[in-house]
């Protein structure tokens, strides 16, 4: 195999009725479009010296201009120019020296590029809102500083920041004014563009979705040392991983990074952030996660907003492996403690003395079903024909619970024995990692992933 520019494969299976049989091929770990990685090949595929030639003409097409070394160079110098020489290449995203300057004439330039601006570059970068590959969207203030203060009260003083830029930059501002607990900070991301304005203590090139380190050894060795070298420092993993990515290889890679830091007293704090539908496929990967009520939001998201009411308030949420009850929650926004649940809920989440817990996901009062002995949505109606609560105009043939194939309640689709049976049905799913890096230009099949979308 061959080494891709920017992302790593995985294996996976798909499954045919009309061959019979499942087949397993390569395809991209990040990109869910073709035209973002058009990466793909049988698993026992032969590739042609030709394709293979192909394969490294087109990688080193889509190189980044410089290293990260390389990158950061450039901006000591630029720091060190005056201010009326600082421009920025908004159609490159690059900081741009006086040599450049003929090169990107005709392009969209900013001038007279200040410090203010360079500490704050996911301000000066455009946002990679390609839902499909990078979900660039990033935290408002309200959140970041939430989760600054939140472990600056916990004593957690080194924060691996895996795809938040945001929290990093803010991190590192947070330092240099020199009011609050100095913290070390991290990012891994597959942004490469912020090598521009991190060393390499400080930016690690990163895919989080097969744990792979694209500046080879160097990168592994940064995570590592920030993770290990000093004893006595509390550290946390932050993570925003893109809504559409598969629960199941986030979840290998933040196990591979606990790893590394490994303890014999306790886990590696881990904040995961993703939406609150996500609750039960992170509980199977990480049985001692809860759910914090704190709504996070974010700047560039039209939708996730703080402010906002019923279903339109955010789904995103905090997924931890510290106790809820040491974590607290703003009281000037609502959340209040619980006594009966011992931990932080929203003003909306009313405990149920029947389910004895703070039932409420979407932040919502939830009530109560005689029925289904169970706390429901307050949209949501008990049914006669399905005996439990859905939506008032949904379909009571199909199944709203269970396995979507047969109708039974005892298992999901997943492992349903009927699913290679049902006429003109194609699975998709997981296999296994693979950390080779790989790319082609012949196009895959489509994959279904776990999309984002919040439900009723």
């Amino acid at each position: 195999f061959t080494r891709a520019p920017y992302l790593c494969i995985e294996l996976i299976s798909l499954y045919n009725k009309k061959e019979g049989a499942p087949r397993r091929f390569y395809a991209c770990s990040a990109c869910r479009d073709r035209k973002d990685c058009n990466f793909f090949q049988w698993e026992d595929e032969k590739v042609s010296e030709l394709r293979l030639l192909a394969r490294e003409q087109n990688n080193k097409r889509k190189q980044p201009p410089f290293s990260h070394i390389e990158y950061y160079t450039r901006y000591r110098h630029f720091v060190s120019l005056p201010l009326i020489r600082r421009r920025f290449c908004q159609d490159c995203q690059l900081l741009l020296l006086s040599g450049d300057w003929d090169e990107h004439s005709s392009h969209s330039v900013l001038c007279d590029i200040s410090v203010a601006q360079l500490r704050r570059p996911s301000q000066l970068l455009h946002p990679l809102e390609n839902k499909k590959t990078n979900a660039q969207y990033l935290f408002a203030e309200r959140s970041c500083m939430f989760l600054l203060d939140l472990f600056e009260s916990l004593g957690l003083n080194k924060i691996l920041c895996v795809g938040t830029p945001r929290l990093h930059e803010l991190i590192k501002i947070r330092n240099s004014e020199g009011h609050h607990q100095v913290m070390k900070s991290l990012l891994m991301d597959i942004d490469f563009r912020y090598c521009q304005f991190n060393s390499e203590d400080e930016f690690c090139h990163y895919n989080m979705f097969n744990h792979y380190f694209f500046d080879a050894e160097q990168g592994y060795v940064t995570c590592r040392k920030f993770l290990l070298e000093e004893i006595g420092e509390r550290v946390v993993l932050v993570s925003d991983p893109p809504f559409g990515g598969l629960v199941k290889p986030l979840a290998h890679s933040f196990k591979k990074i606990s790893a590394i830091w490994k303890s014999s007293v306790q886990e590696m704090p881990i904040f995961w952030i993703f939406p609150y539908f996500f609750e039960s496929r992170i509980k199977e990967c990480f049985p001692t996660f809860s759910m914090l009520d704190y709504q996070v939001d974010y700047e560039n998201h039209a939708l996730y907003k703080y402010g906002k009411k019923g279903r339109r308030q955010s789904p995103v949420r905090i997924f931890t492996n510290l106790s809820p009850r040491d974590i607290i929650l703003p009281s000037d926004e609502g959340y209040r403690f619980c006594s009966q649940c011992q931990r932080y809920v929203s003003s909306e989440n009313k405990h149920c003395d029947i389910c004895d817990a703070c039932p409420s996901k979407d932040g919502r009062q939830w009530r109560h079903c005689l029925q289904c002995n169970k706390c429901v949505k307050p949209t949501w109606i008990h049914c006669m024909s399905c005996n439990c609560c859905a939506l008032k105009d949904h379909c009571c043939s199909k199944p709203s619970s269970g396995c979507f194939i047969c109708g039974d309640k005892e298992h999901k689709r997943s492992i349903c024995p009927q699913k290679y049976s049902s006429e003109n049905h194609v699975t998709f799913h997981i296999i296994k990692l693979n950390f080779t890096k790989l790319n082609s230009i012949q196009s895959p099949p489509m994959r279904k992933r776990e999309r984002g979308q919040q439900p009723e």
